[in-house]
């Protein structure tokens, strides 16, 4: 990985932010944003919940869901999480493809990595290579970072990470 701060964006004495610190925001956030591309070229975002394991990012959304339909179409997409403040916090984007996980073992790892994060309410049982819940089934994702920012804020710092 090759990590740079571009001093156009950042504070005078600003350092980059270690991908220790990043990776760590990114794992304990509670509100992703997803934006996918629409077929006719228009932006789609959505908020919804995700969870860091392997070097990636997962998130379910059920098959007839927008977001689905654009990936199904253009994998390439945009996940972002941080804060509202100013004056602190750390902003994550994180660039990369989406790609459906069908496996059932990994599957029921990150069922069991939903429930640990976010509580009983976020149980999946897993089956035929979806999660379901309450009779809801969902497509799983995996977004494996390709570039990776962080903008710090409070003395404001501009951090890039770049994925073989």
């Amino acid at each position: 990985m090759k990590v740079e701060l571009d001093a156009r964006y950042s504070s005078e004495g600003a350092e980059a932010v270690e991908w220790d610190v990043t990776r760590e925001r990114l794992a304990a956030a509670e509100t992703y944003w997803l934006s996918t591309v629409r077929p006719d070229g228009r932006p789609h975002v959505t908020p919804l919940i995700a969870v860091w394991m392997d070097d990636a990012l997962y998130f379910s959304t059920g098959a007839e869901e927008r977001k689905a339909r654009n990936l199904d179409e253009n994998p390439n997409c945009v996940m972002t999480t941080g804060c509202n403040r100013m004056g602190d916090g750390l902003d994550i984007v994180v660039e990369g493809r989406a790609a459906r996980v069908r496996d059932e073992e990994r599957l029921r790892r990150l069922a069991a990595a939903h429930v640990e994060k976010y509580g009983e309410d976020w149980s999946y049982s897993v089956q035929d290579g979806d999660f379901v819940h309450e009779g809801h089934v969902a497509r799983v994702y995996e977004i494996v970072p390709a570039t990776v920012f962080g903008f710090g804020k409070g003395g404001f710092s501009q951090t890039r990470y770049r994925f073989q």
